[in-house]
């Protein structure tokens, strides 16, 4: 049983008529968010490469913009803006609790390593 995909993006900003320009206005979006990332890689602008939270703002930039990407291919591409609210949600949390958890972990052993490189000793032994 078909059922027709919603034909709108940015909640509904910008409408196309059919499934394929629907597609190639996505395309387009991602190229363009794209392009911009691989224009900051190679420029590298001064004014952002200062510190902001613990990371150069380079690189907070990079992050947000590659979250940008990979929610449009998965509410588009991957249709989940077709599916439940019970669907979407499982999907999202889920990956939301496993990033927060790779990235707690990351930083108990990236911190650890430093201090052990930084004081030559071991401070805790598992």
């Amino acid at each position: 049983m078909a059922h027709e995909h919603k034909l709108e993006i940015f909640r509904g900003l910008w409408k196309f008529k059919s499934n394929t320009q629907k597609i190639w206005g996505v395309l387009a979006f991602l190229t363009f968010v794209t392009a911009i990332e691989v224009v900051l890689g190679i420029y590298k602008p001064e004014v952002l490469m200062g510190n902001v939270l613990g990371m150069k703002g380079l690189n907070w930039i990079f992050i947000i913009l590659t979250i940008v990407k990979a929610y449009y291919i998965t509410w588009d591409f991957m249709h989940m803006r077709d599916e439940t609210k019970g669907l979407r949600r499982a999907v999202v949390w889920t990956g939301v609790f496993l990033i927060c958890y790779l990235v707690f972990i990351l930083l108990q052993e990236g911190g650890y390593v430093e201090s052990v490189y930084r004081n030559g000793f071991i401070k805790r032994d598992f």
